[in-house]
Parts: structure tokens; C-alpha cells; sequence
């Protein structure tokens, strides 16, 4: 494990809900959430692969597990876009590299 002095903090973005499920469950592990998440990453580098199984698989008893389980309407949207900027049935500027695409934003 890391050690303090080299310990950076984190900042990521979770559903309120599932938060605190997490930490109600880690606390009845016997863990805080920053030592379970520390645990995921160091199990994840030294397998060199997720500790888990990604399923499509939904647990009908998780609420988060359903809301989640399907793309958002956005998604979907932009999913679509992306599909018909590819397809060629809609124009996109493309850029090569970072200056260039703020040179254009610039001069807009």
C-alpha cells in the first residue's frame, strides 16, 4: 500500500444513494470507504484486470442496479450522433490537435 507521504487525494463523481449504501457496508466490513476503494485499486493493478466479472446481468433487487442498468435518454442522443457523424450523414469539423481546435473556438 501507499504510504502517507505519498497518498494524493481523488475526487470522482458517485450517486448519493449508492454512497451511502457503500459506506454502511465497508463500516460493517470493519473498512472506510477510502481503505475499500485503496483495496479495489491495488487488487485491480496487481491482477492486471477488474476483481470482478462486468455483467449485463441485473440484480432486480438493486433500485441503483435498474436505473442504471439502460443507457439515459442523452446518452442515446449523443450515441446516435456520434453513429451518423461517423456514417458520414452528418458534417463535423475534426481537429488535429488541441491548438487547433481552440484557434477555432476562438475565432467563432
Amino acid at each position: 500500500m501507499t504510504s502517507i507521504s505519498n497518498a494524493i487525494n481523488m475526487s470522482f463523481r458517485v450517486d448519493k444513494g449508492l454512497k451511502k449504501q457503500a459506506d454502511t457496508l465497508f463500516k460493517e466490513l470493519g473498512l472506510n470507504t477510502s481503505v475499500a476503494l485503496n483495496m479495489f485499486l491495488t487488487q485491480s493493478v496487481r491482477e492486471q484486470a477488474l476483481p470482478f466479472t462486468p455483467s449485463k446481468k441485473v440484480n432486480e433487487e438493486c433500485e441503483l442496479c435498474k436505473k442504471y442498468s439502460k443507457p439515459s435518454r442523452s446518452l442515446k442522443r449523443a450515441m446516435k450522433e456520434a453513429d451518423d457523424i461517423i456514417s458520414g450523414k452528418k458534417k463535423s469539423k475534426a481537429y488535429h490537435s488541441v491548438e487547433e481546435l481552440i484557434e477555432d473556438l476562438d475565432n467563432d
